[in-house]
């Protein structure tokens, strides 16, 4: 019989590809594992196309699994080439241990801390690839990977194929990853590797490395890549990345992120990115017809995962009294600005590009075209409009954009 971790995984739609499913799940049903997924640390917060793996580590708790959370301070240094046209920016290691404590907060919002058997372990590759020996590491580790099958990898393949360059620091990036399931094999006991399908080479790279190393079984695991119904990639919008620390990006707009969902999204990110059962969300489906109340549940379930039941019930009622009440509320995004900087008259498009709400001039210029653009709920086509103190009622200015943009400029 089916483990229900596994069952689970493939009821929600996690599941593409694994090494041995039938022998992973008698394992899990016979004891608790631990398994890991590794986070590259190239910015100070992980986007939402992270979600998915993080859902996964949460579902492996639920069901008694102990989640490893490798934070690639090593393998952040070199650049992992899957899916990428080019080689990423190197940072330094001051700038990836900034960012590892920076990522690390929502992991620990997200996943239980309290149970000792399922609590996260955090680790850093950095603490053993920034000490290996080459001379050694060549030949212990890189014997066992041949030049033939590395270049049949689509992270290889691909970037040949397209005749873009790829140097030899991220053709070493495999057998790293490779390298990090052997350790946490060995000192954490840890027998899965999960990874969304672009990693599936790397991953059965450390499968087989595990097996010719120390002749012992391991696991590897994939989740599908996540397109939107669009065409687009998940966690990618017009204004940029959809963060996961609240510092770069607010509950308030991460709210409203999931209530945008495309219609056709709606039902597989109720499985995706909520914790509700497959049975409730079939029973709301068949008694809700109404699919922008299914948007608001979307969005309210998911933005309790990562920002808590307060933080999401106050950005429904902000959206609610924003939109349904034509009211402003008081949790909409503020901007300040001080009355010394438009006393003299600022022009719009300077305000609006000056503190992000657009992110250029011609994009402005755009919406407004379209009629897009309101200020204080009124249509605004001019883009040589200068805004003057008496332009702020009450010293606070309206600006909504589409449907559901809204900030409020408020003069201190």
């Amino acid at each position: 019989m089916k483990n229900k971790f596994i069952l689970e995984m493939q009821s929600r739609g996690y599941l593409n590809q694994c090494t041995d499913l039938e022998k992973l799940s008698e394992i899990c049903n016979k004891k608790s594992i631990s398994g890991y997924i590794g986070f590259d640390c190239t910015a100070s917060s992980l986007h939402v196309g992270s979600l998915l793996q993080i859902m996964i580590l949460k579902l492996m708790q639920k069901h008694g699994h102990q989640p490893i959370v490798l934070l690639g301070g090593g393998t952040t240094m070199i650049g992992d080439p899957s899916g990428k046209d080019v080689t990423r920016k190197i940072l330094d290691q001051k700038e990836i241990k900034k960012n590892i404590q920076s990522i690390k907060k929502v992991f620990i919002k997200i996943l239980k801390t309290s149970d000792k058997k399922t609590k996260p372990i955090f680790v850093d590759n950095a603490n053993w690839l920034t000490k290996l020996n080459y001379i050694d590491f060549l030949r212990n580790i890189g014997s066992h990977f041949t030049l033939n099958k590395m270049l049949t990898f689509d992270s290889v393949k691909l970037r040949l194929e397209r005749e873009q360059s790829l140097s030899y620091m991220e053709f070493n990036y495999m057998i790293l990853q490779a390298y990090d399931f052997l350790k946490l094999f060995e000192k954490k006991n840890c027998v899965l590797q999960i990874g969304g399908s672009d990693q599936w080479g790397n991953i059965v790279n450390g499968v087989e490395l595990i097996r010719r190393k120390l002749q012992k079984e391991s696991f590897g695991l994939t989740t599908p890549l996540i397109t939107l119904a669009s065409g687009a990639k998940m966690g990618k919008t017009e204004k940029g990345a959809i963060w996961l620390n609240e510092n770069l990006f607010s509950p308030y707009d991460y709210w409203q992120f999931w209530r945008n969902t495309d219609d056709r999204d709606v039902k597989r990110f109720l499985y995706f990115f909520t914790e509700i059962s497959q049975s409730e969300i079939e029973h709301l489906y068949e008694k809700e017809k109404n699919i922008n109340k299914l948007k608001i549940i979307l969005a309210s379930e998911a933005t309790k995962i990562l920002h808590g039941e307060i933080a999401s019930k106050k950005a429904e009622q902000t959206a609610r009294e924003t939109f349904k009440e034509k009211g402003l509320s008081s949790n909409l995004p503020e901007i300040k600005i001080k009355l010394n900087n438009i006393e003299k008259g600022i022009k719009l498009i300077d305000l609006l590009t000056d503190n992000k709400i657009f992110p250029s001039k011609s994009e402005i210029r755009r919406v407004m075209a379209n009629n897009g653009l309101k200020i204080n709920d009124v249509l605004m086509n001019d883009d040589k409009k200068i805004l003057r103190p008496n332009d702020f009622k009450e010293k606070v200015l309206k600006v909504s954009y589409g449907k559901k943009k809204h900030y409020v400029i408020k003069i201190i």
